[in-house]
């Protein structure tokens, strides 16, 4: 019987504005798109809402505004059944939003505003103490400030938990990976990282290991799109094959990819079988609109996975 998943996500939350496009517009242009959704996101949050739909105990620790998004994200994080009891209401900053373009391919492009998310300190991890102690697994992703992401690591380090680090949008200064035990880069994110371009499994394979050994992470997981991820550790190599489905919307795959591993990883699964049960969740997120509207549900990956 696999053990309950008690997880800390801090990150961001934020208000995401959907426009449907043929294509994406280049520098200067103007194109005429069709459907908008107004949903809710932020990659702390989205990855909150996975884990909690996958079954996880979850608690969130972010900051909004007092505006009408801020009390919107809440009142739909809540009722995804993530705990936000160290949600901070930021009392000079507005909540965060992000303007999204998806394409007729489902590919898509992302300005993010932070607002309050730029906002969330060290001094709020400390305070969420209870939570980090009551969690196995802590997740962090990089669209709040650097030093409260080195702190929610130090916190978790001292008190003997596994730190999983989805590194977006990757910064230009270097990153706190002293502590991490596991980081979720896509392949764009990972030439990023190691200065140099990635353009398949092959190369993620590669540069899965290359990420091991240059920070000196406990492993490294690097998704490749629908051609699946590469988990690689010091003594280790896994390929796990992509899950073909007809992708609608990949905005919050990536969100969806850690959400789940993080989870599985929390329950006693070891890192091969977790990145399975994470690329089938993201493909299945692939096929529906939206950030956290997107995120599926235990039953419907295990049905999907059944399915082979």
């Amino acid at each position: 019987m696999k053990s309950v998943a008690r997880i800390v996500v801090v990150g961001s939350s934020n208000t995401d504005m959907v426009a449907r496009t043929p294509r994406i517009p280049g520098p200067g242009e103007t194109v005429l798109g069709g459907e908008f959704i107004m949903t809710q996101g932020g990659k702390g949050a989205n990855q909150a809402v996975a884990a909690a739909r996958l079954g996880a105990q979850v608690t969130l620790v972010a900051r909004v505004g007092q505006d009408v998004f801020g009390t919107q994200a809440i009142a739909s994080i809540n009722t995804a059944g993530v705990d936000t009891s160290y949600i901070v209401r930021d009392d000079t900053a507005p909540s965060g939003v992000a303007l999204i373009f998806v394409d007729d391919r489902g590919q898509n492009s992302i300005v993010v505003a932070p607002g309050a998310n730029s906002r969330l300190s060290p001094a709020d991890v400390d305070a969420a103490r209870p939570a980090f102690e009551a969690a196995s697994v802590v997740v962090l992703q990089l669209e709040i400030p650097l030093d409260t992401v080195t702190r929610a690591i130090e916190l978790a380090k001292d008190l003997g938990k596994t730190v999983v680090l989805n590194p977006a949008p990757v910064p230009a200064q270097p990153l706190p990976m002293a502590g991490v035990d596991v980081v979720i880069p896509n392949e764009v994110e990972a030439a990023m990282l190691l200065g140099h371009s990635i353009s398949g499994p092959y190369e993620a394979r590669d540069a899965a290991v290359a990420l091991v050994r240059r920070l000196g992470v406990g492993a490294a997981v690097v998704t490749v799109g629908s051609k699946g991820a590469v988990v690689a550790t010091m003594d280790r190599v896994q390929e796990i094959p992509g899950k073909k489905v007809q992708a609608v919307d990949t905005t919050a795959a990536g969100d969806c990819f850690t959400g789940a591993l993080a989870t599985a990883i929390a329950e006693g699964m070891a890192l091969g079988p977790a990145a399975h049960f994470a690329n089938a969740a993201a493909a299945l997120a692939c096929t529906r609109v939206g950030a956290q509207s997107s995120m599926p549900f235990r039953n419907e990956v295990e049905a999907f996975i059944g399915r082979r």
